[in-house]
């Protein structure tokens, strides 16, 4: 797999994780925290867009 792929796998299952974490703190009670961890997704995936723009297809 070409590095910019591997790059990009990383950045969504990074947001998934922190998705699936959120929702795992929503759901047994913490839901003020589930709500912080949950607001890591955008961010998470508006850094690796970030990241990923500066590099060429080359």
């Amino acid at each position: 797999m070409r590095r910019i792929n591997m790059a990009k796998i990383g950045f969504v299952v990074a947001a998934a994780a922190s998705f699936l974490f959120s929702v795992y703190l929503w759901f047994t009670g913490s839901r003020e925290e589930g709500l912080f961890v949950g607001i890591w997704v955008p961010s998470i995936l508006s850094f690796g867009a970030l990241m990923l723009s500066g590099k060429s297809h080359a």
